[in-house]
C-alpha cells in the first residue's frame, strides 16, 4: 500500500484510486503481468477492469500464454495475445457520458491500443506507474491533449 497522505492521515486521492487499482489487478488472468484500471469522474468509480481473456474464452492461468510460448519478449508484439488489456475492460464497461472529462488510473503506462481507446473515451487525465517498456502510448495520449501522471508509490518500510 502506499503512504502518500494528507495532513489528516488520510491518502490523498492519487494515491487511494492507485490502491483501489492494486485490488482490481489481483483478478488479472493472465500469467506474466497482473493490470488493473480504475476510471474514476467527481471522485466516483466509474468504471474498472483488469486484463485477462474476453469473456466465454479459456483464460491464461488454464492453458498458458501464447506470448510465452513463441518468446515474445513484453511490450512487444501487443497484437499477439489472447487477452484484453485492464484500460480497454474499463473502458468497454463503462458509462461514455461518465467517462466525458474522467480520470483513468492504471498500474503501468497505456499500450499504443489502449491510448487510442482513452483518446476517444473522453478521459482526459492518465495516471500511471512508469514500468511498461512500451512507450508509444504516452507519446499518442499527450498528442491527444490528455494530461499524463506518473505516480511513483512510496511504499512503507
Amino acid at each position: 500500500m502506499t503512504s502518500e497522505t494528507g495532513k489528516n492521515g488520510r491518502p490523498e486521492w492519487d494515491a487511494y484510486w492507485m490502491g483501489v487499482v492494486e485490488a482490481i489487478a489481483r483478478r488479472s488472468t493472465c500469467t506474466r503481468h497482473n493490470f488493473g484500471a480504475v476510471i474514476v469522474s467527481d471522485k466516483t468509480i466509474v468504471s474498472t477492469g483488469y486484463n485477462g481473456s474476453p469473456r466465454g474464452l479459456p483464460h491464461c492461468l488454464k492453458i498458458g500464454c501464447l506470448r510465452d510460448q513463441l518468446g515474445i519478449k513484453s511490450g512487444t508484439m501487443l497484437e499477439v495475445c489472447r487477452g484484453v488489456h485492464a484500460e480497454a475492460n474499463a473502458i468497454i464497461r463503462g458509462d461514455p457520458i461518465r467517462m466525458d472529462g474522467a480520470t483513468l488510473y492504471v498500474n503501468a503506462k497505456p499500450c499504443k491500443y489502449c491510448a487510442r481507446m482513452i483518446a476517444n473515451s473522453g478521459v482526459k487525465r492518465v495516471v500511471y506507474i512508469d514500468d511498461y517498456p512500451e512507450k508509444e502510448g504516452i507519446v499518442l495520449l499527450k498528442q491527444a491533449g490528455i494530461e499524463c501522471t506518473s505516480f511513483s508509490p512510496k511504499r512503507k518500510k
